[in-house]
């Protein structure tokens, strides 16, 4: 019964996540945006995010090049490795990662944040004042990191490559031109808008999500935490699932990049 009651739960909040995703498609449309709200949560999401997505993308590059060099020489295609890890990084790697982080450092503290406010009643006090919740809180979470990552994806993906081009020069000896010739022959500009259309859904799924599950919380204090952690984790899950849907729609077929 319980776990009938968690899930009945749980798909109520999802689905009160789509009709407010609706919210702010129509409320962006009509030009409602607080501008100070949305600076604000900019610099939240953007550079106090920036430290932890740094270090993550320049260990997953140095790890991944690990991983593929040593096979790679073995079968005499040392000079692919730059390419690979390009193309894996651009179009994977570091949309999922950086909004990964995101997800578990920025949804969790809207999540928090929201929910507070709700079982304090401060988001009865702002109807009170004629104050729509969704333009107040909701849009400039929405803008700020769907902006924010995807800039946040492009400084995460030249961290990785510098990551691996050490890497592959310090340990296997791939010389650091040839490794940016075959980045150079392998990326395509279809790669980077890719990641780049990526990271803009996913940072609106974390934004869209994380608010949600604040302002749908209930029962106090121990409320609070529970919406928080419902919170990344549904959005950890979308961010799997679309990128899944995602990837499917831009890279359909065979490929030509090796070529």
């Amino acid at each position: 019964m319980q776990i009938h009651s968690s899930l009945g739960i749980w798909t109520r909040r999802f689905i009160a996540a789509l009709f407010l995703a609706g919210q702010v498609i129509v409320h962006l449309f009509q030009g409602k945006i607080h501008r100070r709200n949305t600076l604000e949560q900019m610099a939240t999401v953007g550079p106090e995010s920036l430290l932890i997505a740094l270090i993550t993308a320049g260990f997953v590059g140095m790890v991944f090049t690990i991983q593929v060099s040593r096979e790679f020489i073995t079968l005499g295609a040392g000079n692919l490795v730059g390419g690979v890890l390009a193309l894996s990084l651009a179009r994977e790697l570091s949309p999922v990662l950086t909004s990964v982080i995101v997800a578990g450092r920025v949804g969790s503290a809207f999540a928090a944040e929201i929910g507070t406010m709700q079982v304090t009643e401060q988001i009865d006090a702002l109807y009170v004042l004629k104050t729509d919740p969704v333009d107040y809180l909701v849009i400039p979470r929405v803008i700020a990191c769907c902006l924010m990552l995807p800039l946040l994806n492009i400084i995460c993906l030249i961290t990785g490559l510098a990551g691996g081009l050490f890497i592959s020069s310090s340990l296997y000896n791939i010389p650091p031109n040839l490794f940016l010739e075959s980045v150079q022959n392998f990326l395509s500009l279809w790669d980077l808008i890719s990641g780049e259309i990526k990271a803009v859904v996913f940072g609106g799924v974390i934004a869209v999500i994380g608010t949600n599950w604040g302002l749908t919380t209930t029962g106090g204090a121990k409320g609070v935490g529970q919406s928080t952690t419902t919170a990344v984790v549904t959005a950890l899950l979308s961010i799997f699932i679309l990128d899944f849907f995602l990837s499917w729609l831009m890279f359909q077929g065979t490929g030509n990049a090796v070529l």
